[in-house]
């Protein structure tokens, strides 16, 4: 059974592979969890999905920073592993560049790859971007894209979307000004532009000529809708691995990524027990049996005799890198965000609900309960059970109501609360950390007087559907708590399983009394 507890909620991409670890889809979401989820909860999924659900047998899967990183993750990792269930297309290349060509009136086009007359950049990872990029150019730099110079002024030129140098209009220096600004966007190099052009809508303005300074805002305004910078795609032409690790009670948590011509490609993950020097250990005796890339981007120095030695490997100079800002380091934060979801997700949202609700231990065991009806009718309570972070669903519970006639879910959760730990006293069995019930201050009191009336002081929660609000015994408003945060997230994760489950069994009995 694939457990999807351990799966966050950031964006991303997930790799389902089958029983020998072959990879066998690879999708992007953004939102993770959710996305995952949807494939075991769907009833409707087409025949394809389905062969793929009944074959997975674990789901891996690799964060990122944005949605568009991860559509660039997907192409890369696709190309890599070639997962049967997804689209093969055989004569397929790349994600499309945009060429600039080489001539006296340089034209604009799309280019399916970085090779010929011309330059080129990207590549772009969705069809819609780079239109919308190239669309943006053609408009605000006014530059051509026809493949030959007419000999008279195409529709472009008649409604002002190309200066039309095929008849005159512009002059050769002119033009390729204009192409060096193009070329500057698509380089990366907007902040920088748009300061160049306010300064010359300010001349322009200052002189009265006010449709030049027109012209020019217009640019700015497009150009500012291209400020957003990706460090997945970087634009370099050589190899670079980045490394980062978390040390927690002597073992040491570390995350490789390959990057390969600016590309996250792959992640591989070690645990070994913690030692002086173990970043040393770890390069020379990993780039023993892997080449090491021409540069390696590292948290923390190591010592000069390292760089010597996998330089020697490789047969040239590799370059270890610290950095302390740029692109580099959003790269390095992505591999530690990596690191701490991947190994300490479930302790990170454990002890930020310890910290939410002051409580004295970790809360490693949770309970919660959800009740279930159809306008009265078929009246069941669930209980799931979290274990270390994750669903431990031999001790799930399901409870058919008893005592409870007509619409009352507080004397329902009351029932249930009841007989939970009425049993478990009397076995004297191990009582939870901390309990959640699905509901606000009415569920919520109704389950305290239960456990006061079974002489149990156990921590005990409510959270309300519609705002994801929680609450406390004792305080009559909210805590004050944004729904994103960590402890939130957890508490919906475990309420929407006890949710989930409750009406599962709601609808077993509705089809037995239909059929009966």
């Amino acid at each position: 059974m694939i457990d999807l507890s351990r799966i966050p909620t950031d964006p991303g991409c997930y790799l389902f592979s089958d029983e020998v670890g072959a990879v066998i889809y690879i999708g992007k979401a953004k939102n993770l969890k959710k996305r995952v989820s949807s494939y075991f909860q769907k009833r409707d999924l087409d025949a394809k999905t389905r062969r793929m659900v009944s074959a997975a047998a674990d789901v891996d899967f690799i964060v990122t920073d944005t949605e568009v990183e991860a559509l660039l993750l997907e192409n890369t990792l696709i190309k890599k592993h070639r997962p049967k269930f997804n689209i093969d297309l055989k004569d397929s290349k790349s994600y499309a560049y945009i060429g600039v060509s080489h001539e006296p009136f340089p034209r604009i086009f799309i280019s399916r790859s970085p090779e010929g007359n011309g330059s080129f950049y990207g590549p772009f990872v969705s069809a819609r971007e780079r239109d919308e990029v190239l669309r943006l150019l053609k408009a605000t730099f006014r530059l051509r894209s026809c493949r030959r110079l007419p000999k008279r002024a195409c529709l472009r030129a008649h409604i002002g979307s190309c200066s039309a140098p095929c008849i005159g209009n512009i002059g050769e220096e002119e033009y390729a000004e204009r192409v060096r600004r193009a070329e500057a966007v698509l380089k990366g190099d907007i902040v920088w532009l748009i300061q160049h052009l306010r300064v010359e809508m300010a001349e322009h303005a200052a002189r009265e000529e006010y449709e030049q300074a027109l012209e020019l805002r217009n640019q700015i305004e497009a150009l500012e809708r291209l400020t957003e910078r990706q460090h997945v795609l970087r634009q370099k032409q050589y190899d670079e691995d980045v490394i980062n690790f978390i040390e927690s009670d002597d073992t040491v948590s570390l995350m490789l990524f390959n990057v390969y011509k600016g590309t996250l490609a792959e992640k591989h993950e070690f645990t070994f027990e913690y030692g002086d020097g173990f970043l040393e250990e770890f390069l020379t005796r990993y780039y023993a049996e892997h080449e090491p890339p021409k540069e390696i981007i590292l948290p923390e120095s190591v010592n000069d005799a390292v760089a010597a030695y996998l330089s020697h490997v490789r047969g040239s100079r590799v370059r270890l890198t610290v950095p302390q800002r740029g692109a580099k380091r959003k790269l390095l934060d992505l591999v530690r965000k990596n690191v701490e979801i991947g190994f300490f997700g479930d302790r990170i949202k454990l002890e930020a609900l310890q910290g939410l609700l002051d409580l004295p231990d970790l809360p490693a065991v949770v309970e919660c309960f959800d009740i279930s009806h159809l306008a009265g009718t078929a009246m069941v309570g669930s209980m799931v059970q979290f274990r270390g972070g994750r669903p431990d669903k031999r001790n799930y519970r399901k409870f058919r109501i008893r005592t409870v006639e007509g619409v009352d879910d507080f004397a329902a959760m009351a029932e249930v609360v009841h007989r939970r730990y009425g049993r478990l006293k009397a076995e004297g069995a191990p009582l939870p950390d901390l309990i959640i019930v699905d509901g606000g201050k009415g569920q919520l009191s109704a389950a305290v007087a239960e456990l006061e009336d079974l002489g149990l002081a156990i921590p005990i929660i409510g959270i309300a559907k519609r705002e994801e609000e929680i609450y406390v015994p004792g305080v009559s408003d909210p805590l004050p708590l944004d729904r994103r945060e960590k402890a939130s997230l957890y508490i919906q994760e475990i309420r929407d399983e006890a949710h989930r489950f409750a009406i599962a069994y709601h609808k077993t009995l509705r089809k037995k009394a239909l059929i009966s």
